[in-house]
């Protein structure tokens, strides 16, 4: 079969790769839609992320979906031809924080299209993938497979969104417009957020956030004193949705939060200085938000029953066989929000 395996940075191949033999409780899945993330548009452009460099050729992707070919014996709530999800996530089950309820926190997880882990954990993105049955999440007759590729990334919204807290009646502020940022619209307007604004410095994706349910957009290159009006009488908003991992968007947003106010950082981009006076004197509460668990099942059913629309966000779906193409594509905020490879048809 083949892959989209990187081996270096801007060196990206569409390969013959080995397909595994199926092992104690494995599926074997025909992979249909896979979305391009930011780590892998990491791994593309500098070969990983902080620490984390790729060693070895790898196949990228953790975002995908497709139909189950093959079971092993004793595997009974699969069988061919099912359509799945696939969580990219397989936490041990045994190690103190899965007996704790915390799988996201495994030490000793197995997350695909990870070079974290030396052999690394190949990805999603080859023609056929082999995984544990309990990873595949059948999903609705209704679902396209493009839309259920994208599972992963709003269960860390949805994720994120748990560690918040509730929602309802909340003023709230998204930094960050990319595809973590729409998905967090979308997860806000559905746990009954009272208003949502969204700031980015770019206005393509700022007119999907407006589009998908966010009140008001602020482009902070063009408007920079837009955003310091909801600073007045100690801030208006009472949870900010960091998705853009960037200090500067941090630290500008905090005056706009009120008192007591949670910040949810999603966005990793290295190291930040935090103005800690801000933060404890208006006692703010910083968290932290990493992966998801539960949450990945959880969003599969609500784009099945059709209470999260991820549509909007899909703006491009190229043949795999297209992957640099697709992978400079995802890289061009003015262009795209989800770009997705279709392992179903390849150029000729």
């Amino acid at each position: 079969m083949r892959g989209i395996i990187i081996h270096a940075p801007k060196d990206l191949r569409v390969e013959e790769v080995e397909e595994p033999e199926l092992a104690s409780n494995e599926v074997r899945v025909q992979v249909s839609i896979g979305g391009i993330c930011g780590s892998d548009l990491h791994y593309y452009h500098h070969g990983g992320f902080g620490t984390i460099r790729v060693l070895e050729p790898m196949a990228l992707g953790h975002e995908f979906a497709g139909v189950v070919s093959e079971v092993v014996t004793g595997v009974s709530h699969l069988v061919p031809g099912m359509r799945v999800a696939v969580n990219p996530s397989r936490a041990c089950g045994h190690c103190r924080f899965c007996a704790e309820g915390m799988q996201n926190q495994c030490l000793d997880m197995r997350f695909m299209g990870s070079a974290m882990r030396v052999p690394h954990i190949q990805g999603g993105f080859r023609e056929t993938v082999t995984v544990n049955a309990s990873q595949c999440v059948p999903i609705a007759d209704s679902l396209s497979m493009g839309e259920a590729a994208m599972a992963e990334p709003l269960a860390v919204c949805l994720h994120a969104a748990k560690q918040a807290g509730s929602l309802l009646g909340k003023q709230v502020l998204i930094t960050g417009a990319g595809p973590i940022g729409a998905l967090c619209v979308l997860v806000a307007r559905f746990a009954g957020a009272a208003r949502i604004v969204v700031t980015d410095v770019a206005d393509e994706p700022l007119a999907i956030a407006k589009k998908i349910g966010a009140e008001e957009v602020i482009n902070v290159v063009k408007n920079t004193t837009t955003l310091e009006a909801y600073g007045k009488e100690k801030g208006t908003f009472d949870v900010l949705f960091e998705a853009s991992g960037n200090q500067a968007a941090l630290a500008s947003a905090l005056d706009a939060l009120r008192p007591g106010a949670v910040i949810m950082q999603l966005g990793l981009g290295g190291e930040m200085t935090l103005p800690v006076n801000t933060i404890v004197t208006k006692e703010l509460q910083l968290r932290g938000t990493f992966r998801f668990h539960t949450e990945f099942a959880e969003a599969v059913d609500l784009m099945g029953k059709g209470l999260i629309n991820v549509k909007p966000l899909i703006s491009a779906t190229l043949p795999f066989t297209s992957a640099t193409k697709a992978f400079e594509l995802a890289g061009d905020r003015s262009r795209s929000m989800k770009v997705q490879l279709d392992f179903t048809r390849s150029n000729p």
